[in-house]
């Protein structure tokens, strides 16, 4: 296990390749509040919990029907 994977908190670029996007779709995320971020001094970093948290509310939602 690496380091990056003990960290709390992840930075916009890591945050979106662990989930699998792009940057500039983890920023319209963070910036619209789906995911939520903290402010560290000047600094926006995700925590780890948050990734989770969106996922899991991802997969809460109910399947569309198929048109």
């Amino acid at each position: 296990m690496s380091t990056a994977d003990n960290r709390v908190v992840l930075t916009i670029e890591e945050a979106a390749k662990r989930l699998g996007i792009g940057r500039t779709t983890m920023y319209t995320l963070v910036m619209s509040g789906e995911v939520r971020s903290v402010t560290i001094g000047r600094l926006r970093r995700v925590p780890v919990r948050c990734l989770d948290e969106y996922v899991t509310a991802l997969l809460d939602q109910p399947i569309a029907p198929a048109a």
